[in-house]
């Protein structure tokens, strides 16, 4: 299982990477490989806002269908549109390719209340 050490985790298991004053959002490679094989994947529109620890999308797999939480408010400024067509881009390649949506966070801060990677790695050893 791969854990970026550059990330922020949630406990609802989506990821944040920092890019200038923006925030690139996506679910980690543990969610997806609990969900299974990813089918279908539901984002905000450009334009939409996002509050932190709030629903934004859903995605769903041949085994569940999950919703997806914000892990910092904003406005979504940018959607990874191909998921439509490709939304097991999220199995293979979580961290990059699969990332989900871009926000402009209102409140950079919220950032700092993230996981690192350590301690994400710790709260996922024990979940299993």
């Amino acid at each position: 299982m791969e854990i970026p050490d550059t990330l922020k985790y949630t406990r609802e298991h989506e990821w944040a990477r920092t890019k200038g004053t923006q925030v690139v959002i996506g679910i980690t490679d543990f969610a997806q490989d609990h969900l299974g094989d990813v089918v279908f994947v539901e984002l905000p529109d450009v334009g939409d806002t996002v509050k932190k620890g709030e629903s934004f999308g859903v995605v769903e797999s041949t085994k569940a269908v999950s919703e997806l939480f914000a892990p910092v408010s904003g406005k979504v400024v940018e959607v990874n549109d191909p998921l439509g067509d490709t939304p097991e881009t999220i199995n293979d390649d979580p961290y990059e390719e699969g990332w989900m949506i871009v926000v402009e966070p209102s409140d950079p801060k919220e950032l700092d209340a993230l996981m690192d990677a350590k301690a994400y790695r710790a709260f996922v050893e024990e979940q299993e």
